[in-house]
């Protein structure tokens, strides 16, 4: 199965470190992911500008995946991410990554669904057709373990179903 390119969509304050131990575990093309001086140039633009990243970020990609953390849902620029995804029929998946440590050894709570808030065209909720993954472990590198062996399979499945909700 070839390495997907896909989109990263976390809140950078409190998942960055998370959301790298995601990004790096190999399981997509290198060009999906982006140093951490990468985001934090452009988390430092304009809105218009922020916008017009992602933009072309997503039109290169074949799927959103969401990490979701304790405040994730609440993210001006999450839920834009989802929303474009969405509008451009892109594979879109949620992965919980609350159990993952910290740069300092914690762990947090499990945050709302972020397509929770997120209609379709057709006046329903995302969140009844997005699957989200969450770990049935609760070590942190039981959980690191779980999404690696399953998140290639979770971005085939999104990728598949996108553009039927």
């Amino acid at each position: 199965m070839p390495k997907r390119q896909v989109f990263f969509s976390f809140e950078y304050h409190k998942d960055a470190w998370r959301a790298s131990e995601v990004r790096n575990m190999g399981k997509v093309d290198n060009s999906s992911t982006f140093s951490d001086n990468d985001w934090e140039e452009v988390r430092l633009k304009t809105d218009k500008e922020i916008q017009k990243w992602i933009d072309d970020q997503l039109n290169k990609r074949s799927c959103l995946v969401v990490l979701i953390g304790a405040t994730t849902s609440s993210r001006k620029w999450v839920k834009y991410e989802i929303e474009k995804a969405y509008e451009l029929n892109k594979g879109i998946v949620g992965i919980r990554i609350h159990k993952l440590k910290d740069r300092y050894g914690n762990q947090t709570t499990a945050g709302a669904n972020p397509f929770y808030s997120i209609f379709t065209n057709k006046g329903y909720r995302l969140s009844n057709y997005i699957e989200v993954f969450d770990s049935n472990y609760s070590l942190s590198a039981s959980v690191y373990n779980d999404i690696k062996e399953n998140i290639e399979r979770l971005i085939e499945n999104a990728i598949e179903k996108a553009g039927t909700y």
